[in-house]
C-alpha cells in the first residue's frame, strides 16, 4: 500500500490536496452550521469560509431563525474568510430580529470596520455575552 493510499479517506482521489495524515480530522465542509437554543436565544454557528458560493446554507439558517425567535446569536468565532454576500446576510438578519454578532475574529471586525456596519451590529466577544445581553 502506498503512502496515499494509507493517509486518502475511503471514496477520496489521491492527489496533493486530499492527502493528510490519518490522526488529522478532516476539515468541517464549508457552508455547514450548527444551531442551538441558549436561554431565550437562538444561537447559529457559522464555521469556515463564506462567499457567494458556500452562503446559502448560512443564510437559510439565519432567515429561519429570524423568522422563527426574536433573538438570534451568531457565533462568528470559526469564521476564517468573508466577503460582501457574508455581510448581506447578516444585515438582512439584522433587520428582522435582534441580531448579536458573537466572537468575530480580526477579519470580521475589519470587514464590519470597513463597511461600517460596527456601527448598526451589536457585537460581543463571546455567545456567553450575546445570550446574556
Amino acid at each position: 500500500m502506498s503512502w496515499s493510499e494509507a493517509v486518502t479517506p475511503a471514496g477520496a482521489d489521491a492527489d496533493e490536496n486530499s492527502v493528510r495524515p490519518h490522526h488529522q480530522a478532516p476539515e468541517p465542509a464549508q457552508g455547514v452550521v450548527r444551531q442551538y437554543q441558549c436561554r431565550d436565544a437562538w444561537v447559529i454557528v457559522a464555521h469556515g469560509e463564506y462567499d457567494m458560493g458556500t452562503i446559502p446554507p448560512l443564510a437559510e439558517a439565519l432567515n429561519n431563525a429570524t423568522s422563527k425567535h426574536s433573538k438570534v446569536v451568531l457565533d462568528t468565532s470559526g469564521v476564517s474568510f468573508a466577503d460582501s454576500s457574508f455581510l448581506n446576510v447578516i444585515i438582512l438578519a439584522h433587520q428582522a430580529a435582534t441580531l448579536y454578532v458573537a466572537g468575530p475574529g480580526p477579519q470580521l471586525r475589519r470587514l464590519f470596520e470597513i463597511s461600517g456596519v460596527d456601527a448598526l451590529l451589536r457585537v460581543r466577544a463571546t455567545v456567553e455575552e450575546a445570550v446574556a445581553s
